[in-house]
């Protein structure tokens, strides 16, 4: 049997229902023998990272167990955003979902499809605080322990949502 190695995935959408788009993305990860949902984060509402005449974001954060690659992954969670109607628009514009491979395992690796960790994970309070409800000692390999980038990552506006939200 193939080796289960753990990864998190970072969710997001901000068009058509993003609370409805998180929570079903967050299901559909869940794909047999390749991808095992382990954990999840509560949802957040963050502001748009990009342009400004958008949306909020609904944000969270899972955590997996899989035996795919991290490209085998990424291709997994490109079809997810393809079946929920993303399109490709603006750079850091609106989508109905977005999903990021933000760590797998203790790799560190780039290529011209893949960098991990995800070059933007410790600038962005919408992944760090979720990574951080669940699992505090987390360390991200390259850029140190999770506790130190919250420091120097102020929260904002970053809203946990409650459950019936």
């Amino acid at each position: 049997m193939t080796e289960q190695l753990v990864a998190y995935i970072g969710l997001g959408s901000n068009l058509n229902n993003p609370v409805q788009q998180v929570r079903a993305a967050l299901l559909e990860l869940h794909q047999p023998e390749k991808i095992i949902l382990s954990d999840y984060s509560s949802l957040y509402q963050s502001d748009p990272m990009g342009p400004q005449d958008q949306p909020d974001y609904i944000n969270a954060v899972a955590r997996i167990n899989t035996t795919l690659s991290p490209e085998q992954l990424l291709d997994a969670l490109q079809h997810l955003e393809a079946e929920h109607g993303r399109v490709r628009g603006r750079h850091w514009g609106e989508r109905s979902l977005d999903l990021d491979l933000l760590l797998y395992a203790d790799l560190q690796m780039q290529t011209q499809r893949l960098t991990l960790p995800h070059p933007g994970i410790g600038d962005r309070p919408f992944v760090l605080y979720p990574l951080q409800e669940m699992n505090p000692l987390l360390l991200i390999p390259g850029r140190g322990d999770l506790a130190t980038l919250i420091k120097q990552c102020p929260p904002g506006r970053l809203l946990r949502l409650q459950d019936n939200d």
